[in-house]
């Protein structure tokens, strides 16, 4: 069954269809998944979050009004599920900390994330993974911004359609996010 239209799609999917929800995860999954694992930079978590979206997605398309494209809609849902994901892990990380503080025997260890993306080569994995670092380290709306733009090569009108803003918060979201780079690699580079 072939889904030409997205509103075909979006029919289908809200009645249920196994085939559009298939076609749907077809579509989407790689770019899904690829925005997801800049987010949170582990391969595993990425898998475990993108599989969160799409079930999401098929759980609640009856709620989907239709005011937004369904890659727009997508690209919400994983943004937030990947911030999600960032925090829990961040809470998880602080409850373990304070564990050790008081004495529970737990040990933590605080090193930055080995972050292997697939497409990097591995002449290069040195550099990127201080990229990774830096990007992690970007408060949240700047950290999907710059990953909607510079990963997934979104426009500012798509991106502020993504995150529910406007074009020119979007535009200083980017700024800001290019100058926390620019500061934090400046001494990484000029070594």
């Amino acid at each position: 069954m072939s889904f030409p239209d997205e509103a075909q799609l979006l029919e289908q999917l809200r009645q249920g269809s196994e085939a559009a929800f298939r076609t749907v995860v077809e579509r989407h999954q790689t770019r899904i998944y690829n925005t997801v694992l800049a987010l949170v930079q582990s391969p595993e978590e990425a898998e475990d979050v993108t599989q969160e979206v799409f079930v999401e997605v098929f759980q609640t398309v009856g709620r989907f009004r239709g005011d937004a494209a369904l890659t727009t809609w997508l690209y919400r849902i994983a943004t937030s599920r990947a911030l999600n994901a960032l925090q829990k892990r961040k809470a998880k990380k602080r409850f373990a900390f304070l564990t050790t503080l008081f004495g529970d025997n737990n040990e933590v260890q605080h090193h930055p994330p080995d972050f292997r993306h697939p497409g990097v080569l591995l002449e290069d994995q040195e550099r990127m993974q201080q990229l990774f670092w830096a990007i992690d380290r970007l408060a949240n709306q700047q950290k999907v911004a710059f990953t909607l733009r510079y990963r997934e090569d979104l426009s500012y009108q798509e991106i502020a359609a993504v995150m529910e803003t406007t074009v020119p918060a979007v535009e200083s979201l980017l700024v800001r996010a290019k100058q926390a780079l620019r500061k934090q690699l400046q001494s990484y580079y000029h070594a």
